[in-house]
């Protein structure tokens, strides 16, 4: 029985990835400090002898005595509005949560997996964007938190393999979406789904002719789990490459929902990207992966999760 350590591992992926990775017959060590994560996302698993929680901050030295086989360093607020709020705490994740968790693999000899994110791509001027693309950031901007401690991440990650031999994989997250995401994280998906559960205005930055590409959260769980186990070193590209105008999402949403709410427009926030679509080439010959959900299937069953929710 492998045991695999998640860190963030009470986030919206975290919990997927430490629900799969128990199915596949590992033991899983989950450390979260509920910044962002949930404890509703894992209490299914809070009796199962193959789990184990440890409530920590990342950006502290976590000791564990039993071997590793696997980190998967998944800790870090994901949307806008979580790290605009912990800019500061997003930023240490990136740094020293990143350091914490490589010298753990180093001493453990596991292997290391870093989930980083499209936004390293900034508001790309490259289009669809290949895993050699350098991206476009501003490093200054309000989303910068985020993109350079995740572009921190990736550069520390290949400077313990160059140095120490660590085997690494870095997986480039595109736009996620599915059950446990938080009502109130303020991405696209969870936005338009609740507000127009609520009948409440669906609310769209900019003229939504912004280009978004979206994958359900178990087509990405299982394109983590092939990676993982690969030999390959560096980075890939984990999303779908099917793309949908914002506001094209907003009308389906309603659509599915059956609602009546209107579309509202509102100013386009600093350095929101106009397009973000990924070239997963390399994903498909590596891993014989490429997503399997279809946007509105995936969209049903999120937007069952959130009926619950809002009906409470």
């Amino acid at each position: 029985m492998p045991t695999t350590l998640v860190t963030g591992g009470a986030g919206f992926l975290g919990s997927h990835l430490c629900d799969r990775l128990i199915a596949e017959g590992h033991r899983v060590i989950c450390v979260d400090n509920f910044l962002t994560g949930r404890k509703e996302n894992i209490s299914h698993l809070l009796n199962n002898s193959s789990f184990t929680l440890i409530e920590h901050d990342v950006t502290e030295p976590l000791t564990i005595k039993e071997d590793i086989d696997y980190i998967l360093h998944f800790a870090s607020p994901a949307s806008p509005k979580d790290y605009m709020q912990h800019a500061i705490e997003t930023m240490k994740t990136g740094a020293l949560g990143t350091n914490n968790m490589l010298e753990l693999a180093k001493q453990k000899k596991s292997v290391f997996v870093l989930a980083s994110t499209s936004e390293v791509y900034g508001d790309p001027q490259i289009h669809p964007q290949p895993e050699d693309y350098w991206g476009y950031v501003n490093p200054i901007g309000p989303r910068s938190v985020y993109d350079e401690a995740k572009r921190y991440a990736e550069a520390l990650t290949m400077a313990y393999h160059r140095r120490y031999g660590l085997d690494v994989k870095i997986v480039r997250i595109f736009n996620t979406y599915g059950p446990r995401m938080k009502v109130d994280d303020g991405r696209v998906v969870s936005n338009f789904v609740v507000q127009a559960l609520k009948g409440e205005p669906i609310t769209v930055y900019g003229d939504g002719s912004q280009k978004r590409s979206f994958c359900y959260v178990d087509d990405l769980v299982e394109g983590i789990l092939r990676l993982m186990q690969t030999s390959y070193i560096g980075v890939v590209n984990l999303g779908n490459p099917e793309e949908y105008s914002v506001l094209h999402l907003a009308e389906i949403i309603k659509e599915l929902t059956g609602s009546s709410s209107p579309i509202v427009f509102h100013p386009l926030p600093q350095d929101d990207p106009k397009k973000r679509q990924p070239d997963i080439s390399l994903a498909k010959k590596l891993l014989d992966w490429e997503p399997k959900v279809p946007l509105r299937e995936g969209l049903k069953r999120t937007i069952a999760y959130f009926q619950k929710i809002v009906q409470q």
